[in-house]
């Protein structure tokens, strides 16, 4: 039966079915023997309709009329249940229907035996509810009471499609008995005890259903808790995932946006000795110092260094600084010249001065400088034209530029040597000594750094050092009326004695036989005398013309400088009775 209540054949049992025949929702039915469109069956209609619409006889066009006066007009009330013209209510489907052999119709009207030619109707084999032919009026067993049977039909306006029921609390239900979230593992683990694995079953906790035997390791257990561990690994690696985020989130905000971390105040009084590079700006500076301890972070020096307005000044060198400084305290101290430890070489310096100042720095036994450059001088980057010269003292002589330099305990006296040297080379391209030295009449520019120490040695300030340079330019010419090629320098007559004397008598000047001694020997010494500075050097380069030859320097601040010997002797005369006064 269908659930329109239709029996075995396609056409509707009731004239408003809304699948009743072609003639649409009017309740007509089809001529007697034609063909239905819905298999090709004559219609059949069961034998309570006929009693329920009373007798009915064929219209001559295929219809039906009533006989009876009082027409039993079937409707649908506000409730929903059948009722008549006469007002009473129709009973049941499920208890007037339900079994009812259907009745046969011939020539235009119905056989209530439900037989035809002494034939009896044949229940329809696919309807469950007439396999077996009972007599009309008989008791028919009620079909409708059966959890399984289709509800009565209801009309065509109240009818309602079930609802589905809600997915949503099924998965709540489902995520409610999963192990991980009942800790139903907890369970699971006492099957450990079963040396079989399994338990027997029993009535559940609520009482309803009996549970069945939990399998012990490596059956459902197992797996529940495989699944719970699944989902804690889970959400580690998500959790983790966040706070990695997270993490590196909040130092990129703190290094683009947040204040840089900072040590508070001058230090805990731990004292410490870094050295700065030549050329090292404010993060080399402030890399350097975080290592060493003294700040907390290159941000926060770099922030003071520019927020000071000498900030930029600090210079390359060694300084003895404390850890845990603020980066102002740092850059503070850096500027103060009580900061600084570098390896200061003064102008005029003799290198054998400076041997001794870098074994003490090095904290290395005296000499040990002085033996390295005489035996590597030709490794420690000296140029092309300031070797292979002969009667040397010391080859590095000259090389040795004054400056400021990172010198501290544990380096090796060769590599200082060598950073001394590059310093020099540099200065020395810088001011062209290569290229102008010709051009003072000179053969080289070893000579024209000889020239250079002589001044840096004989004059006093730094304003007399282009008069001097006028002066050594004049005295070396060899046909000059004054002194005939010779210099005649007690500087140089000291440097070969490894002296600093001015009471110097002519006899004893004249008489020692060096190839340094000017007076002895014409023309420049074999090489440099001491170190000359920047101003020395210049000094060299641009020598005044002025006609000067001679020089002298009452004070020993400043010199006074003539053109001839006699002019010469009178200042001489003068200084000499000067020291005679008590």
């Amino acid at each position: 039966m269908t659930e329109y209540g239709r029996g075995p054949g396609s056409e509707p049992w009731h004239p408003e079915d809304p699948l009743y025949g072609d003639d649409g929702w009017g309740g007509q039915q089809a001529h007697a023997g034609q063909q239905s469109p819905y298999g090709g069956q004559p219609q059949h209609y069961p034998q309570q309709s006929q009693q329920q619409y009373g007798d009915w006889e064929q219209h001559p066009q295929g219809g039906y009329d009533q006989h009876h006066a009082q027409q039993q007009y079937a409707y649908y009330d506000e409730q929903g249940q059948l009722r008549y013209a006469d007002g009473h209510a129709q009973q049941q489907y499920d208890q007037q229907y339900a079994g009812h052999a259907p009745q046969q119709y011939h020539q235009g009207t119905w056989d209530a035996s439900g037989t035809h030619g002494e034939v009896p109707y044949a229940a329809d084999p696919g309807d469950p509810y007439g396999q077996q032919p009972v007599a009309y009026g008989g008791e028919q067993p009620d079909f409708y009471g059966t959890e399984d049977a289709y509800p009565p039909p209801e009309p065509p306006g109240r009818r309602r499609v079930p609802e589905p029921a809600p997915q949503q609390d099924a998965v709540a239900e489902e995520e409610e008995q999963h192990p991980f979230f009942t800790g139903a593992d907890d369970e699971d683990d006492e099957d450990d005890d079963d040396p079989k694995g399994r338990r027997g079953g029993g009535r559940g906790k609520d009482g309803k259903e009996p549970r069945g035997g939990k399998k012990g390791k490596g059956g459902e257990g197992a797996k529940k808790r495989r699944n719970g561990f699944a989902c804690l690994v889970v959400c580690l690696v998500f959790g983790g995932g966040a706070a990695t985020v997270g993490y590196f989130g909040w130092h990129f905000y703190q290094n683009r946006f947040g204040a840089s971390p900072d040590y508070a105040g001058s230090g805990n009084g731990e004292t410490t000795t870094v050295s700065i590079p030549k050329g090292a700006g404010g993060y080399d500076i402030g890399r350097i110092l975080k290592l060493a301890g003294v700040v907390e972070s290159v941000d926060a020096f770099v922030s003071a260094q520019q927020a000071n307005p000498d900030g930029k000044s600090i210079q390359d060198g060694v300084y003895t600084l404390q850890k845990h400084m603020s980066a102002a305290s740092a850059v503070e101290l850096m500027l103060s010249p009580k900061s600084h430890s570098n390896l200061v070489i003064a102008e005029g310096l003799r290198n054998s001065a400076v041997y001794d100042m870098i074994d003490k720095r090095l904290a290395v036994s005296k000499g040990t400088t002085a033996s390295v450059a005489k035996k590597d001088y030709k490794f420690l980057g000296l140029p092309k034209w300031a070797l292979d010269h002969p009667n040397l003292k010391d080859p590095l002589e000259g090389f040795l530029y004054p400056s400021s330099y990172a010198v501290s305990k544990g380096q090796q006296p060769k590599a200082v040597l060598a950073q001394m040297v590059a310093r020099a080379n540099e200065t020395y391209q810088t001011l062209g000594l290569e290229k102008k030295a010709s051009g003072l009449g000179l053969d080289s520019p070893w000579q024209l750094l000889t020239v250079a120490s002589l001044v840096q040695a004989e004059g006093t300030s730094h304003d007399d050092f282009r008069k001097m340079a006028e002066v050594v330019y004049n005295r070396l010419k060899p046909a000059n009326p004054q002194t005939n090629g010779r210099l005649e320098f007690d500087s140089t007559y000291n440097y070969v004695k490894n002296q600093s004397k001015i009471d110097l008598s002519i006899a004893e000047l004249r008489s020692y036989d060096n190839p340094y001694n000017t007076y002895y020997v014409r023309g420049l010494p074999p090489g440099p005398i001491d170190n000359p500075g920047e101003e020395a050097l210049a000094g060299a380069l641009n020598p005044t013309d002025d006609g000067w030859y001679y020089f002298i320097s009452t004070d020993g601040k400043t010199s006074k400088f003539t053109k001839t010997l006699a002019e010469h002797e009178k200042l001489v005369n003068e200084w000499n009775q000067s020291r005679k006064k008590p």
